[in-house]
């Protein structure tokens, strides 16, 4: 692992595998890194350093017995902190689930992974509840942007993409349901994959909205993210939404090109909201891949009210006892908005609902023209840290409701999606959604790749000491 820049996770599972360096050399190092930098970040609630030593001592002794290392061997991964990790509560960002009993085993994608040969290093912080999308959060601290320590890292997985802008580990897990991995790697300037709504397990992770949550992995490189990705895909019992499809592996497709996709721009909606920053990287984007098409997702701003109402009611329903006992231990940003969630009467639910199914049909009709749409993740980069607005077309907006104005249309009908970073100058990142139609991460992925090949979408490391 190089001291100037760490080493992604293809580079490190082939190292291990070949026995250049061993997992407990590559756990060490990752620790001290941990140590070091985390102070000023904030990106880790729990390290797990017995655990994962322990860990990579087994994996170099299965490799001097002339095991067959996995395709992840000694990679080491960290999780948002509402996935199960045995022998720790599930805090989910919150004070209120720290008095949880440790969940008595791992996630599903922690097995997963580490049945892959990666190993597991620590949790990561959160907005609480994952009702946030600006990485602060007022029980362990802002994560910080590892960029900029004075800005956000977005949310809610902040400390998933602050963890991967500081260097600290080459691959995390978060959770998305209206844009919690694309806002942080778009702030945070790193890769992330939004799935298939069902095509990756929950099991073993808190909710927050049923009906829209997805996880996923985040890296700072699109080999990194399909690799994870691979590594995850499968059918589940114990998630009653994960897909029956056998495992559909990527990796080996990233090379294909782009030759023969038809990719277009998302217009209309997506060209009204944001900064002209954000329409200059899709337009950078969009130039990179000869894109010339322009598509508008009908009625997006409705889909976008209709995922937030749906939020804030079903996001209610799993907190209703907690409101109602322990109302003084929310952040009261998050619980202000969950009570409003549980005055919503239902038949307005309802009609949210049946506008989503005619919106999936709507926006699914689009794919039959074109392979890949291109979006602003981000209406802005990332704000300073207890901003609590920001002015776009001369308006004033909140920023915690308005930072996924381009991401809760997306993931409100489970389009897969990645998140991949462009720098238009020395500032902080901006990001572009690459969007396919369902169960085609190959060809978000592929299209990501390209990018990254030519050096249009790049993740950073942020310089600290």
């Amino acid at each position: 692992m190089s001291a100037s820049r760490p080493a992604e996770a293809t580079a490190i599972a082939a190292a291990v595998a070949d026995r250049r360096c061993s997992a407990r050399s590559v756990i060490e190092q990752t620790l001290e890194g941990i140590a070091r930098l985390d102070r000023g970040v904030n990106a880790f609630t729990d390290v797990l350093a017995a655990r994962a030593l322990a860990r990579a001592d087994a994996l170099d002794a299965a490799s001097g017995q002339g095991r067959v290392a996995g395709p992840l061997a000694g990679v080491p991964f960290a999780v948002k902190n509402l996935i199960d990790i045995e022998g720790l509560p599930t805090r989910a960002g919150s004070k209120i689930n720290r008095a949880l009993p440790p969940a008595r085993r791992d996630g599903a994608l922690v097995r997963r992974l580490e049945a892959a040969g990666a190993i597991l290093i620590g949790g990561l912080n959160m907005g609480e509840y994952a009702y946030d999308f600006t990485g602060e959060n007022i029980h362990d601290g802002d994560a910080r942007n590892p960029h900029a320590l004075d800005h956000m890292t977005g949310g809610s997985s902040g400390g998933s993409g602050a963890a991967l802008a500081a260097g600290m580990v080459p691959l995390t897990l978060g959770s998305d349901t209206n844009g919690s991995i694309r806002v942080p790697a778009a702030f945070c300037g790193c890769f992330g994959l939004k799935p298939t709504y069902g095509r990756l397990s929950r099991a073993g992770s808190f909710p927050f909205v049923g009906s829209l949550d997805h996880l996923g992995p985040m890296a700072r490189s699109v080999a990194d993210l399909a690799l994870a990705y691979d590594a995850m895909q499968g059918p589940d019992p114990d998630d009653p939404v994960a897909t029956t499809r056998a495992p559909e592996p990527v990796l080996s497709t990233l090379e294909i090109g782009i030759d023969g996709l038809r990719i277009a721009v998302a217009g209309g909606y997506f060209a009204r909201s944001g900064d002209p920053e954000a329409f200059a990287a899709v337009g950078h984007v969009a130039q990179a891949l000869g894109a010339q098409r322009t598509v508008e997702l009908p009625e997006a701003h409705r889909a976008r009210a209709a995922a937030y109402l749906i939020t804030a009611a079903e996001g209610a329903t799993l907190h209703l006892d907690r409101l109602r006992t322990r109302p003084g231990d929310f952040d009261p940003a998050v619980r202000d908005r969950l009570i409003a969630g549980a005055m919503i009467p239902a038949p307005f639910v309802e009609r949210a609902q049946r506008f989503r199914r005619w919106y999936r049909d709507a926006v699914l009709d689009l794919f039959g023209g074109v392979d890949v749409i291109l979006a602003p993740a981000t209406p802005c980069r990332a704000p300073k840290r207890g901003q609590t607005h920001f002015v776009l077309d001369g308006v004033s907006l909140p920023v915690r409701a308005n930072v996924g104005v381009f991401t809760q249309p997306i993931s409100f009908i489970g389009l897969p999606v990645v998140a991949a970073p462009v720098w238009l100058d020395d500032g902080l990142p901006l990001g572009v959604q690459v969007i396919a139609a369902p169960w085609r991460e190959d060809l978000a992925l592929r299209v990501a790749r390209h990018l990254e090949r030519t050096g249009i979408c790049t993740a950073r490391i942020a310089e600290l000491t």
